[in-house]
């Protein structure tokens, strides 16, 4: 059953707010992600919200109807609440009309399989959740197989990244590591790890892509530390023409990715 909370002081609102904070996340295992249509694909892709908080003029729209159903089959709790208790949860001045709190799930480099997809994105040092979830949608966009977050990247499962995702948290999967484990583990098998780089002659369109591919992206200010370009079979960069020095790196991500994509499909097709 529905239950109807207006109150700010409410516990459970108290306790849907606190997940906005990283240490709160830890603690619980739990995130939120905003909107109708990306809690909506998270249950379509198997990952059903265990609470939901929505704007109560719309408990009578088919889609939230449904997702009420999803959320209360699966024991979990629908709230329906104001406008403005959703605005305070989110800390947007004009919030979606839908919130789900979802349980993280486990990001250990163990449970990836590098057959699952011909191309992975690497990232090292990732600091921007805006980036984070950009890199996220083009891996999805793309068909890579995930993210593998490398030493002291920002949290996948932040308000701010889960947004930028636009749903892809949801259909790709997320491994957090250590550098040194996940160079490791990729020895263990095949993969050919390619690392963008302005310290390198050769174009991004000169090497031929070997699956799986896991291209490999260092931070947005310093790059791909020495000992991390060094371990690479290959470096990469993208020519320059214009007055910048770089690209964004989720930008540059996109670049490598849809190269590796393009080239992969076509050594497919024959």
């Amino acid at each position: 059953m529905v239950q109807h909370i207006t109150s700010h002081s409410n516990e459970q609102i108290k306790a849907i707010g606190a997940l906005k904070d990283k240490k709160r996340r830890r603690e619980t295992g739990l995130f939120l992600a905003e909107g109708l249509r990306i809690c909506t694909e998270a249950v379509e892709a198997g990952r059903t919200p265990r609470t939901i908080a929505f704007a109560a003029e719309t408990e009578g729209h088919p889609v939230v109807a449904r997702l009420i159903a999803a959320v209360e089959g699966g024991g979990g709790t629908a709230i329906a609440t104001t406008r403005d208790i959703l605005h305070k949860l989110t800390g947007k001045d004009n919030p979606q009309a839908v919130l789900g709190v979802f349980k993280a799930w486990d990001t250990q480099l163990r449970n990836v399989d590098r057959f699952a997809s011909p191309r992975w994105l690497v990232a090292e040092g990732l600091k921007d959740p805006g980036n984070l979830g950009t890199m996220l949608r083009t891996c999805d966009a793309t068909g890579a197989g995930g993210l593998i977050l490398l030493d002291a990247s920002c949290d996948p499962f932040s308000v701010e990244a889960v947004r930028a995702s636009m749903g892809a948290v949801f259909t790709q999967a997320i491994v957090q590591a250590e550098g040194p484990a996940f160079l490791d583990w990729l020895r263990d098998g095949p993969g050919m790890l390619v690392g963008a780089s302005l310290l390198t002659d050769t174009g991004y369109r000169d090497v031929a892509y070997a699956a799986p591919t896991f291209v490999f992206m260092g931070n947005e200010q310093s790059g791909l530390p020495p000992e991390y370009a060094g371990a690479c079979d290959v470096l990469v960069k993208m020519p320059m023409l214009g007055k910048a020095d770089s690209l964004n790196v989720a930008v540059s991500a996109a670049v490598l990715l849809y190269e590796v994509l393009a080239q992969q499909d076509a050594l497919s097709s024959h």
